[in-house]
């Protein structure tokens, strides 16, 4: 049987394509993969999307988008899809043992946030450290955090932190940032950051929470402990775009490239969430573009 649309993905983008798709009656498949909900699985509170006054935890806003998905009529596939073949139509998804047809298909594989590699982070996800700044900035109010990283990211992060943390030290491995230079100015110039430079994060410590770090020197080997209150991972991210390689036009990132926002260079394919965005990254932008992907596979059947 070939399906109306097959969804890769169940992140808030991938979730609400389905909704969406489900409602229109298209009767959606969702390869949800192995580990589903995306990074919001990470996320111990959500305070900023929109009808949660009182904020909610990131997997449990990830089960009601899925049940509701599901109440509408979306099916769902626990398996990460392995290959797919979009020089032919129907399109075929390749998941576990199965190959699925499609007569269009929306990735939301989303992206992934890049970690230090160190055991003690993994620990810690959600008791203080972090990779969304602008997620969880606003819990640190009056205490001190540290930013890891040298890029424009890591600047952005910590010039916003500033507005809530007290202080603000910015760990980097180099001795000068990758950042462009106005980005740099402004953290150079602020009174609320430090930078610590040629170093690296060693250890994270801490018991039910982070309260310091162990930092190293990498040209000396020296180390010693910085208390904080949180850590902010600001190395960069990679978008999950490997089984597109040489399908669809990447950037030079990884990035899907796009065009009217969720369209892609291949007619009946759509892309929806992080894994074509490297600027916003937010669970109610995701949300939204998977949305838009909805409807345009609502317009792209209607018209064939």
């Amino acid at each position: 049987m070939t399906e109306n649309v097959i969804i890769i993905g169940s992140g808030p983008a991938g979730l609400s394509a389905a909704i969406y798709t489900a409602r229109e009656g298209f009767n959606p498949l969702v390869i949800s993969g192995a580990t589903e909900g995306g990074q919001l699985l990470l996320t111990t509170k959500v305070e900023n999307y929109p009808g949660f006054p009182d904020g909610i935890d990131g997997p449990e806003l990830i089960d009601m988008m899925r049940k509701q998905a599901e109440q509408q009529g979306a099916r769902f596939v626990h398996e990460n899809a392995a290959d797919l073949v979009l020089s032919v139509r129907p399109f075929k998804v390749s998941a576990g043992n199965t190959v699925y047809e499609t007569q269009t298909l929306i990735i939301a594989t989303g992206a992934d946030s890049m970690w230090l590699g160190i055991d003690s982070e993994k620990r810690f996800v959600g008791k203080g450290v972090s990779s969304c700044a602008t997620c969880d900035g606003p819990f640190f109010k009056g205490k001190d955090v540290v930013v890891v990283g040298g890029g424009d990211t890591a600047m952005e992060d910590s010039l916003f932190l500033t507005k809530f943390a007290n202080s603000v030290t910015v760990v980097h491995r180099r001795n000068e940032f990758r950042a462009s230079k106005i980005m740099q100015d402004k953290v150079l110039s602020n009174p609320k950051i430090k930078v610590i430079w040629d170093s690296a994060v060693e250890e994270i410590l801490g018991n039910s929470k982070v309260n310091g770090v162990k930092i190293k020197n990498l040209k000396s080997g020296e180390t010693h402990e910085l208390k904080t209150d949180g850590l902010f991972v600001a190395i960069g991210h990679k978008p999950n775009a490997d089984i597109l390689k040489g399908k669809l036009k990447l950037d030079e990132r990884g990035y899907i490239v796009v065009k009217n926002a969720v369209e892609t260079d291949i007619e009946g394919v759509f892309v929806g969430g992080d894994v074509a965005d490297p600027i916003y990254r937010q669970a109610v932008t995701a949300a939204g573009t998977g949305t838009m992907c909805a409807l345009k596979v609502r317009e792209y059947l209607q018209n064939k």
